[in-house]
């Protein structure tokens, strides 16, 4: 299959398609589980909280005791001790005790209700307290496996552990989580004419901001790379690089050489290689140029080197493969519609621009920061707007689709 000129649904089609999920897995401390994909379904071993508790500081008691309190009549009980939170009262309360309690203390035998520590009068006599009203059996009172019962799922199979996932993995006193491997991911910038931050320009050369780019994007997403490197426009250097890498990595993501002049490079580097390509052009701007090759089963995906049309493809095309090989489901794109808040002049075929899209409203970069090789005007955007082919400029208040980043 060597596809030119394909629609870009056609393109994600092949890219996923050929790419087979990360299955290995490995067990790892609960720390180091934080953004990582689940490999097993994880269950609790304990119920939680593991003991009845009282949620407020006051005082527990046998709501029996004071079913005819009331505040002209309260009912006087005889504070035998305080509980707080980490101890553990063996004696059953006895008719007409109560217990001061901390938050988060185990409730007593004995006592079914918590009253608030304010809400108490404290008796004339010492070593009493008087409840002004009726309690409620189970009032202000945290039950047993409350949060979580012993066979509960905590996190099923395949589910991204997050903040929230690490803290009821914790609760339930899990320390070792099986997950899947994480994937590894070699990303090569191509470019003579790039240099790295803090080195001198020279006449003729820029600043390279591809790397920083995409690797940043990949550690954002939970996923950096493994290596991340600029390397000349010479076909045998980057062939050499790339044989070296491969059979170490799960995917291969570069940047620059995939059009037509005469550095564009990937076009010998794949024959170098001994690489199938998949296709090579789609048919949207910018990254029209975009190529997606197999060298040894290993997936590359050869991406523009306009900044803009980097981060663009790299959405559309690799964060598709990704979330294939990881099965992230986070990284799957939402699509709204929403409409224009500014006019786009251009016309003709499918294009993704940066926005910000608001309250259903899409406010574009002005005129003239749209170019792809332009990334300043990329800051502050959080999403990509699809301006659908015509022959007519897109105009304010046109619906349009919207991928949110």
């Amino acid at each position: 299959m060597d596809k030119t000129g394909i629609e870009l649904e056609e393109a994600v089609e092949i890219i996923v398609r050929n790419i087979e999920p990360v299955t290995d897995t490995e067990e790892v401390a609960l720390p180091k589980a934080m953004g990582r994909i689940g490999a097993r379904a994880v269950y609790s071993g304990t119920d939680n909280p593991p003991f009845a508790r009282s949620p407020l500081d006051g005082y527990a008691f046998s709501s029996q005791d004071v079913k005819e309190a009331s505040e002209k009549n309260p009912v006087r009980l005889l504070v035998a001790g305080t509980v707080c939170a980490g101890e553990w009262r063996k004696e059953k309360l006895e008719p007409g005790q109560a217990v001061g309690i901390m938050t988060g203390a185990a409730i007593p035998e004995g006592a079914d209700c918590v009253i608030r520590q304010e809400d108490v009068i404290l008796s004339g006599k010492p070593g009493y307290i008087e409840i002004p009203h009726t309690m409620k059996k189970y009032e202000n009172y945290c039950f047993r496996g409350e949060d979580l019962k012993k066979g509960d799922l905590l996190v099923e199979q395949g589910r991204h552990i997050g903040w929230v996932e690490q803290g009821i993995l914790a609760s339930a006193g899990i320390c070792q989580v099986q997950v899947y491997r994480s994937p590894r991911i070699a990303l090569y910038v191509t470019g003579d004419e790039l240099c790295l931050p803090g080195q001198k320009l020279l006449p003729g050369k820029i600043y390279d901001s591809n790397c920083w780019l995409l690797s940043g994007r990949m550690r954002e997403l939970g996923y950096p790379p493994v290596t991340a490197k600029l390397l000349p426009d010479e076909p045998e250097a980057v062939a050499e690089e790339i044989q070296q890498t491969i059979g170490k990595v799960d995917l291969v993501v570069t940047t620059g050489g995939v059009s037509v002049g005469a550095k564009d490079i990937f076009h010998q580097v794949l024959p170098l290689l001994g690489a199938k390509r998949m296709f090579w052009r789609v048919r949207m701007k910018p990254g029209t140029p975009a190529m997606f090759a197999l060298f040894q089963d290993t997936p590359m995906i050869h991406l523009s080197g306009n900044p803009f049309a980097a981060a663009a493809t790299f959405e559309l095309l690799a964060v598709p493969a990704i979330e294939k090989l990881t099965g992230d489901g986070r990284l799957r794109k939402k699509r709204i519609r929403a409409v224009l808040g500014t006019d786009f002049a251009k016309s003709g075929g499918r294009r993704f621009l940066r926005g910000r899209v608001e309250n259903g409203q899409v406010i574009l970069p002005p005129v003239g920061k749209h170019a792809s090789g332009m990334l300043s005007s990329m800051a502050g955007c959080n999403c990509l707007v699809e301006i659908p082919p015509s022959e007519k400029p897109a105009l304010a208040g046109q619906p349009v689709n919207v991928i949110l980043l």
